[in-house]
């Protein structure tokens, strides 16, 4: 278990610096900057070229990435080009919003996903055809859509929860709930799919097996069968398929937060991107690149708990 976690956070390392430089290159290739978006299309050249020279965007790209390298070995990711804030303030603002809302949809697509592939690998017939069906209906659509469906049906058809914003928990843990009711389950649809799908497949091919025709000649109760022999050996595969729903609920983020209009990390990337916030941008995707990084240890660690015999590379 060690070696695995000491692995893991050697290779963050090089994964940090591909991440980051990659970042810096793909938005120095995008038409324009933020000295430009701050003086507008009707700002003169010399003001254009002032504002370059104070944010420091005149000098080469590699030696902004170099400076950038330096002040991150100290902790500092610097300021926003716009606000002046620092951008450690910020992802310490937007980042539990982010959180929220993945970790909302991860559980919510496990726990549905787990029970759903459980029920269908035992019924089978209608019951494993109907699941199957609503788990394909959910891995096809589209998450920004079926969140305008939610909207409509749960926000105005039936104004039962809010349509939009967000309520930190440290101002009622009712209201905070209520307000990711829908963007959770918008983002949750597809990993259903998934997980429920995995779930299936392995604990129909673990009910197939000798030792479980030796259990039930031994008396044990199929629910226990299910529950905690056939689940457990296809929980490598589970594990496996949840985070990674876990990793695609990062990109999924950026459309739901900004049809919820959620102040987390996805519309604060957009925003960012649009006004060419190299800092904003840098740090978000630095953030973005240690959850993956911290997503995967946590896969590995159970890989060990679930399967000694498990050995990661």
């Amino acid at each position: 278990m060690l070696s695995t976690i000491l692995k893991r956070l050697a290779m963050a390392i090089p994964i940090l610096l591909i991440a980051t430089s990659l970042t810096f290159i793909i938005q120095a290739l995008i038409p324009g900057d933020a000295a430009r978006a701050i003086v507008g299309m009707q700002g003169t050249q010399e003001a254009y070229e002032r504002i370059r020279a104070q944010l420091h965007l005149d000098i080469p790209v590699w030696q902004q990435y170099l400076t950038y390298l330096g002040n991150l070995l100290h902790g500092n990711l610097g300021t926003s080009l716009f606000t002046g804030e620092p951008v450690t303030h910020t992802l310490a603002i937007r980042l539990p919003v982010t959180l929220s809302l993945i970790i909302g949809a991860t559980l919510v697509a496990s726990v549905i996903g787990v029970v759903a592939g459980v029920i269908s690998a035992r019924f089978g017939g209608w019951v494993s055809r109907v699941i199957d069906t609503l788990a394909l209906i959910g891995a096809a659509l589209p998450n920004f859509w079926f969140a305008l469906i939610l909207v409509t049906t749960f926000a105005i058809a039936i104004p039962i929860l809010p349509a939009t914003g967000y309520i930190p928990v440290s101002n009622g843990f009712n209201l905070w709930m209520k307000c990711l009711v829908l963007p959770v389950v918008a983002l949750a649809v597809g990993g259903i799919a998934q997980v429920t799908k995995i779930t299936r497949d392995g604990v129909a091919s673990a009910l197939e097996q000798d030792y479980i025709k030796t259990l039930r000649s031994a008396g044990i109760g199929e629910a226990s069968i299910l529950w905690k022999h056939a689940l457990k050996n296809s929980g490598v595969s589970i594990v496996t398929v949840i985070g990674l729903g876990f990793v695609g609920a990062l990109a999924g983020s950026l459309f739901i937060e900004n049809v919820f209009v959620l102040p987390g990390l996805g519309s604060l990337i957009n925003t960012a991107t649009t006004q060419h916030d190299v800092p904003v941008i840098q740090g978000v995707a630095l953030a973005f690149a240690v959850i993956v990084i911290v997503i995967n240890l946590l896969i590995d660690m159970s890989y060990n708990l679930l399967n000694p015999k498990v050995k990661t590379q």
